[in-house]
């Protein structure tokens, strides 16, 4: 008979993977990470949208620290990382893109944590779409003209600044500052 110790198993909190979806302009990678509860009594889910220098990749630390008690999904945008790219690789078109994730995944409802470029698609999807875009949390904010035409949605604006590599070493801190921010106790 073979003896398991308990000090050998590691309890695992969140589940991470990476997939493919179909969207308008072909197929988006994306990084995903879920809570291990089964999705019973999980909070709204997030999109993290990286800058435009970057990929999913930028949130690699970031997603399981955030993914306690919502699914997360870090989309590498049309013509970044392993996405297949837009015609013209615009703000609109990715906002299109991030749409059709959120239809394919049957969201009524997702928050938005963008960083820089990212938080300029988040403001897009959040104008075309206020229905869907329940919160945002964004870093690196555009020009201010921007929130003013987004209304529905509570904003974090600036939740912090970092470049990629500070905002990965940050990510706990992150994940506690903005995860309070979407659970509306900001």
């Amino acid at each position: 008979m073979i003896k398991v110790s308990k000090s050998f198993i590691t309890p695992v909190a969140v589940r991470t993977r990476r997939a493919y979806f179909d969207c308008k302009f072909g197929q988006l990678h994306v990084r995903t990470a879920f809570p291990t509860t089964g999705g019973f009594d999980e909070q709204v889910t997030l999109f993290c949208l990286h800058s435009i220098d970057a990929s999913s990749r930028m949130f690699g630390g970031f997603l399981a620290a955030i993914a306690d008690v919502r699914s997360v999904y870090a989309p590498d945008m049309p013509g970044y990382g392993e996405s297949d790219a837009s015609p013209t690789r615009s703000v609109a078109e990715a906002a299109t893109a991030i749409s059709d994730l959120a239809n394919d995944l049957r969201l009524r409802q997702i928050d938005l944590l963008g960083v820089q470029y990212g938080a300029e698609v988040a403001l897009e999807l959040a104008a075309a779409r206020p229905e869907l875009v329940r919160r945002l949390a964004l870093s690196g904010t555009p020009a201010a003209q921007r929130l003013a035409s987004v209304k529905q949605p509570r904003l974090m604006v600036d939740a912090a600044r970092y470049g990629d590599e500070p905002f990965i070493a940050a990510a706990p801190a992150l994940a506690n500052q903005i995860g309070t921010f979407l659970r509306g106790r900001a």
